[in-house]
């Protein structure tokens, strides 16, 4: 599928949740996008990668978006922008890193602005993409991880289901530092012998 007919479509890939509905990223989406996270960055920037200089320019942002078309048409990831019912944009989730094979399985971050913390969207967001993994792309586990003084994050997984694993030490460089990381697993409530995620096409 070409570029612009991804940018111009949803790729079947609306989803919806208590409270909130999320779907792929849109051309036209660049200035509500930017204003949230220039508005939410000094909240955001403690738990995630160091942003680019022109991270939320024009460019970055069709950048931004030929990745993802490229990682949805192969099948690795699926990001999503997630909106309160009242279509407010409040933050974005991706399902990434997926794996075929005899691992079935994926990993799930996401973000919420400032403005829009503690309404639950980010734990709906969260059951949303589980259910899509499971049911839709016949995945049989979900991966996450959190800085451990994230307790919000922790929080957000713990309501949605995931069970607490373990920690990896220095697993991902986080504004610039390696940081320590709670390591988060949920499998599908479906028997293993149901999945056929190999045959799923999306």
């Amino acid at each position: 599928m070409a570029l612009l007919d991804w940018i111009s479509s949803d790729h079947d890939l609306r989803l919806a949740g208590e409270n909130v509905r999320l779907r792929p990223h849109r051309s036209g989406d660049f200035e509500e996008w930017a204003a949230l996270r220039a508005r939410s960055r000094a909240f955001l920037q403690p738990w995630e990668p160091t942003w680019p200089t022109d991270d939320l320019t024009r460019g970055a942002w069709r950048r931004r978006l030929s990745a993802y078309a490229h990682d949805i048409e192969r099948g690795l990831a699926y990001p999503f922008l997630v909106y309160s019912s009242d279509n407010v944009l409040v933050g974005g989730i991706t399902l990434s890193n997926v794996r075929r094979g005899v691992a079935q399985m994926g990993s799930i971050g996401y973000w919420v602005g400032e403005p829009f913390t503690r309404n639950g969207y980010t734990v709906s967001a969260v059951r949303a993409v589980a259910r899509f993994s499971f049911e839709r792309l016949g995945l049989h586990r979900l991966e996450a991880a959190c800085i451990p003084s994230n307790e919000p994050s922790r929080g957000v997984l713990l309501k949605a289901g995931f069970t607490q694993e373990g920690l990896a030490r220095a697993y991902l460089r986080i504004n610039g530092i390696w940081e320590d990381h709670l390591l988060f697993g949920l499998v599908s409530p479906a028997p293993a012998s149901e999945h056929r995620g190999e045959d799923v096409l999306v």
